[in-house]
């Protein structure tokens, strides 16, 4: 399982995970009780239940680079531009706009 924390102005808003089943979004608890919380996007409307989906939510694939950027990251990296979550975790950690991500490590995945 892959995992990274999704962070809305530098305050963590939730986790997404990938799986053998496929992507999965719950906001942080503690984050839904805070009073400046806003959604991560319209399609992911603050709620306690955990989303799931079998390919990578459209807002996070949105955050992707594409065109030249990604061609040099791709390169960079060694990323396949197919594994949209190896992607998102390698290229969106200071994304433009609100929504940051960043990865989990194993060990620290609980």
């Amino acid at each position: 399982m892959r995992k990274v924390e999704v962070k809305i102005h530098d305050r963590t808003a939730g986790w997404l995970m990938q799986d053998e089943t496929g992507y999965h979004f719950r906001y942080d608890a503690i984050y839904l009780e805070s009073s400046e919380k806003e959604p991560v996007s319209l399609t992911l409307p603050l709620n306690k239940i955990s989303f799931s989906s079998k390919v990578l939510f459209p807002f996070f694939d949105g955050l992707i680079p594409e065109g030249w950027l990604l061609d040099i990251a791709e390169r960079n990296w060694k990323l396949n531009p197919r594994d949209r979550m190896g992607l998102l975790m390698a290229c969106c950690g200071d994304c433009i706009g609100a929504v940051s991500i960043y990865p989990v490590k194993e060990e620290d995945q609980t």
